[in-house]
C-alpha cells in the first residue's frame, strides 16, 4: 500500500466517522456552489437573453443620410449593414418617406419592406392583416384611417404627380407614436411612384449588441461609408445597459454573500471537528507526528469536502440556471464547461480558506496538556 493510498483511506475514514457533521459541511459547500454556478451562468447568459427581449422594443440603430442629403442608395445601406455581425442581426427595415395624395388628400407616406418591419418593430398593433409581399396593399395609421373614414378591406386611391393607382387597405396601425400619421406602402411601389428607384430615406436596424459595441460600430461605419450617418437609439440602448448593470450588480452581491456564508459554515464545522479530536491530535503528536502531517490531514478533509460539494453544486447550479432562464426568459441555456470548472475551483478554494483557522488550532494542540485531560 503506497503512502498516497493510505493517506486517501485515512481521509475517507475520517470523513465517514463524523458523517453527520461532514454532511452539514458538504451541503453548505454544495449550496454555495449551486448558487455560484447558477448565478454566474445567468450572469453570462442574461445579456444575451435580455438583448433579445429588448429587441421587441424596436430598433437600436438608425442609418440616415449624411450632410444635407435626403436619401441614400440601398447599395450604400447594404455596405454599412454588411459590417455588422450577421449572426446578431434581428432585422433591417429601410424607409422611403414622401408625400402623396390619398383619396385627394395630401398624406405622409412611407415605403418599406413589411417582412423586415415585423422583425424590427414587433410592437406594431395591426387591426386587419399585414400587406402581402410586393403587392399594392397598404397599411394606414390610425389617425389617417379616421381622417379618411377607411376600414381594412376597402380601397384607396394613391396619387403622386401623374402616377396614380388603386391600393387595398390591408390593416390599420396603432403604435401610440408618429406611425399613426402615415400610410405605409411597399418600398418598391413607392420608389416607382416617386421616381426614386433604389433610394431610401432612413434605415432602422435591430441588432443584439451592447451600447459600447454599437458605439464602436457607428465610428467604424461612418469612416468607411461617408454618405451615411449611423446613430444610436439612446433611449433603447441606455435602458438596456442600465437594467443589465443592475442585474449584474445583484448577481455579484448575492454570490459574495453566499460564498461568505459557506466559508463561515465550513469553518465552524471544521473547528468543531478539531475540538472533538484534540485528544487524538495530542496522541499523534506524542507518538512523533509532525505538524505537517496534521495540516495535511485536515486540509485533505476540507479539500475533499470542497471537491465533492463543488461537483454536486455545479450540476445543481446548471439546473437552477436552466429553471430561471426557462421561467423568466422562456429560453433554454447551454452548459458552460468553463463556468462549471470555475465553480468547482472556487468551492475548493473557499473550503481551503475555511480550514486555515481550524488547522492552525489543531497544530497548536499541546500533547502533554491534552493527554492530562486539561
Amino acid at each position: 500500500m503506497t503512502k498516497y493510498t493510505m493517506y486517501s483511506k485515512m481521509i475517507v475514514h475520517s470523513l465517514l466517522r463524523r458523517r453527520s457533521r461532514m454532511l452539514v459541511a458538504l451541503l453548505a459547500v454544495a449550496i454555495g456552489a449551486t448558487v455560484l454556478s447558477g448565478l454566474v451562468t445567468i450572469y453570462y447568459d442574461v445579456p444575451r437573453q435580455m438583448g433579445r427581449e429588448f429587441r421587441s422594443y424596436g430598433a437600436n440603430l438608425i442609418l440616415i443620410p449624411a450632410g444635407d442629403s435626403q436619401v441614400v442608395t440601398e447599395r450604400e445601406v447594404a455596405q454599412v449593414t454588411g459590417l455588422l455581425p450577421q449572426d446578431q442581426l434581428v432585422g433591417i427595415a429601410s424607409y422611403l418617406y414622401g408625400r402623396i395624395k390619398v383619396n385627394e388628400q395630401p398624406i405622409l407616406v412611407a415605403g418599406t419592406n413589411f417582412q423586415e418591419v415585423k422583425k424590427v418593430s414587433p410592437y406594431w398593433q395591426i387591426r386587419g392583416e399585414w400587406p402581402q409581399v410586393q403587392t399594392d396593399e397598404v397599411l394606414l395609421g390610425a389617425e389617417i384611417a379616421e381622417l379618411l373614414k377607411v376600414e381594412p378591406g376597402q380601397q384607396v386611391t394613391l396619387a403622386a404627380g401623374e402616377n396614380e393607382r388603386k391600393a387595398k387597405v390591408a390593416g390599420i396601425i396603432r403604435t401610440g407614436g408618429t406611425e399613426e400619421n402615415y400610410i405605409f406602402t411597399d418600398l418598391t411601389m413607392l420608389q416607382q411612384m416617386l421616381s426614386k428607384e433604389g433610394q431610401v430615406s432612413a434605415t432602422q436596424v435591430s441588432v443584439m449588441a451592447t451600447e459600447a459595441e454599437l458605439t464602436g460600430f457607428t465610428k467604424s461605419a461612418a469612416e468607411k461609408v461617408s454618405s451615411i450617418t449611423p446613430r444610436l437609439v439612446k433611449r433603447v440602448t441606455q435602458s438596456e445597459e442600465m437594467v443589465l448593470g443592475k442585474l449584474q450588480a445583484l448577481v455579484y452581491l448575492v454570490t459574495i454573500v453566499v460564498l461568505l456564508l459557506t466559508l463561515i459554515c465550513v469553518a465552524t464545522t471544521m473547528m468543531a471537528v478539531v475540538a472533538e479530536r484534540r485528544k487524538e491530535i495530542g496522541l499523534k503528536k506524542a507518538l512523533g507526528a509532525e505538524n505537517r502531517s496534521i495540516v495535511l490531514e485536515f486540509l485533505g478533509e476540507g479539500l475533499t469536502l470542497g471537491a465533492l460539494g463543488g461537483s454536486l453544486g455545479t450540476v445543481l447550479g446548471f439546473f437552477f440556471a436552466q429553471s430561471v432562464s426557462v421561467n423568466v426568459f422562456g429560453r433554454m441555456i447551454s452548459f458552460q464547461p468553463l463556468i462549471a470548472c470555475m465553480a468547482l475551483i472556487v468551492s475548493i478554494i473557499v473550503t481551503g480558506v475555511a480550514c486555515l483557522i481550524p488547522v492552525k488550532t489543531a497544530t497548536s494542540v499541546e500533547p502533554a496538556i491534552v493527554l492530562r485531560g486539561e
